[in-house]
């Protein structure tokens, strides 16, 4: 079941929020097993096969959790437990994700015989398989105090954030699924959560897939394309994954809102960031923190452990000598970034994204230790010019990686590179050719049609680059956990009163004229 379609939000919404504040009226367990009753239908609207599937892995995960939280003291035990389970949670994914892959790649080596077809893949398995699996490590850690069966069902099928995230931890959402107010019906959840939703479900229906035929049909010919096609297919394809992926997060942040939850930020206008390293600040904001929380961390103190035994400095005078910083900033960044690109994807071409967004990270920090801090105090401050040079060059650097995070494979993903290289020449531009003898109305219209593709190009990114994201737009009423700044123009800041409601219903009106096509979210597929 999609959000952006008629049956979601005219079936599917309407009758989840009834339930759940009647229920919730009546108690808050009964409120809670209807969440997670309507959660399952969500889930296994799609293929109600993989119902099965999610069932076992709760079942599964929590009873290892349990059997951790036992063995509390006893270390080695506890780590086999969890690592038993972690390793049987990855297994799972493998299988699902890239077994046939791996299979098809050995046969093509002559290691196996015949081919496979590709498993289908369970509607967030990924997302689903790493909160629990940040869970077990949290139970080992002895961070977990919540042990309600109940509220670890919600916890993981909570169906706002199931499919595509955001990745939850549990000290955040567990205790909000025990508060018997966040059962009671308000009219301020209604109001901010749906506010949120449509201006989400605007930028998907309006924005997102407006967009997407110009980037499917370039990346479908990378090879024809000549210099001006192939940066419009990839600043097309990168403005219809922002806006995609944008427009999940803030649908599933005003869900939330609506069932009296509140999620972190995961999105945060990562186009406007200055530098890399302020991008994966800024971008999958919750994927970030999981991956430097339980891959990027542990790796570096590792390292920094095996440093220490050796006399070699650590920290921060490690990082100031070459070979201390690609030790202890370089190794792990390759690591955890590598691992992020495969779990996007079976294919080579992911872990080149990985591999990239690593160079382009450590490149970052090797700026910031070896350039920036040897500068004077004064001189560390950037000018505005150097901030709009620092915005382009992330920006470019980001659609080159995303080539390859789009393409069937590497070879299509090159071709592209080369094109917007101009190595197959430049086409030329004639924005005016024909409109000769034309009425000026026609010859306006035509001049659009033909060139359609730049115009929207042009209206997304100064949206992306210009305009305050939704959770500038509801400033204070946001209800996203982290604390966000406000639109900079009172005008701009949503206040709960007639005329924002009006431009509301009137948004969500013009989503629902166009939601004729039902496009699946593109992180759907990881």
């Amino acid at each position: 079941m999609l959000f952006n379609s008629y049956l979601f939000l005219l079936l599917f919404l309407p009758i989840a929020l009834a339930g759940h504040y009647v229920a919730g009226a009546i108690s808050l367990r009964l409120a809670a097993l209807w969440l997670c009753l309507t959660s399952v239908v969500f889930y296994g609207w799609w293929n109600p096969q993989f119902v099965a599937l999610l069932a076992l892995s709760i079942a599964f995960n929590y009873l290892v959790s349990l059997l951790i939280l036992r063995l509390q003291g006893r270390v080695r035990l506890q780590a086999l437990a969890t690592g038993t389970g972690v390793a049987i949670d990855l297994a799972a994914l493998v299988h699902y994700k890239y077994f046939a892959t791996l299979f098809n790649f050995l046969g093509e080596w002559g290691l196996t015989q015949g081919g496979m077809h590709e498993l289908i893949l369970p509607l967030g398995i990924s997302f689903f398989t790493f909160t629990q699996i940040g869970y077990l490590l949290d139970c080992r850690s002895g961070i977990v105090k919540e042990r309600s069966l109940l509220s670890y069902v919600l916890f993981v099928t909570f169906f706002p954030h199931l499919i595509a995230g955001p990745i939850l931890h549990h000290k955040e959402m567990m205790p909000q699924f025990a508060q018997r107010e966040n059962y009671r019906l308000r009219a301020d959840n209604l109001s901010v959560g749906g506010a949120l939703f449509v201006i989400g479900l605007a930028k998907k229906v309006l924005l997102a897939d407006e967009i997407a035929p110009y980037a499917d049909a370039g990346f479908a010919e990378p090879g024809a394309l000549q210099l001006w096609a192939a940066w419009g297919t990839s600043i097309s394809y990168a403005l219809q994954l922002y806006f995609d992926f944008s427009g999940y997060s803030d649908m599933a942040l005003g869900l939330a809102r609506m069932f009296g939850i509140r999620f972190p930020l995961n999105f945060n206008s990562p186009y406007k960031a200055a530098s890399i390293i302020d991008f994966w600040a800024r971008w999958h904001m919750t994927l970030t923190r999981y991956l430097t929380a339980y891959l990027y961390y542990p790796v570096a103190m590792a390292i920094s452990r095996a440093r220490e035994r050796r006399g070699l400095p650590v920290g921060s005078s490690a990082a100031r000598s070459p070979w201390g910083f690609a030790a202890t900033i370089v190794v792990p960044t390759l690591f955890t970034m590598g691992l992020a690109g495969v779990w996007h994807g079976a294919g080579l071409q992911y872990l080149v994204f990985g591999l990239l967004h690593a160079f382009y990270l450590s490149v970052n920090h090797a700026w910031r230790i070896f350039v920036v801090s040897r500068r004077p105090a004064a001189a560390r401050q950037g000018s505005l010019a150097g901030r709009l040079l620092g915005v382009a060059i992330t920006f470019v650097a980001v659609i080159v990686a995303q080539a390859f995070f789009r393409a069937h494979g590497v070879g299509d993903a090159l071709l592209l590179l080369q094109g917007m290289g101009g190595m197959r020449g430049v086409e030329a531009l004639q924005p005016l050719a024909h409109t000769q003898g034309l009425a000026f109305g026609d010859a306006w219209r035509l001049v659009i049609g033909q060139h359609l593709q730049a115009v929207l190009i042009a209206l997304a990114l100064a949206i992306a680059w210009f305009a305050p994201n939704a959770h500038q737009i509801l400033g204070h009423h946001s209800p996203a956990m982290f604390k966000v700044q406000e639109a900079p123009s009172a005008w701009m800041r949503w206040r709960p009163n007639t005329a924002w409601t009006a431009a509301t219903l009137a948004l969500l009106l013009l989503c629902l004229v166009n939601l004729h096509k039902e496009t699946r979210f593109l992180y759907f597929q990881f």
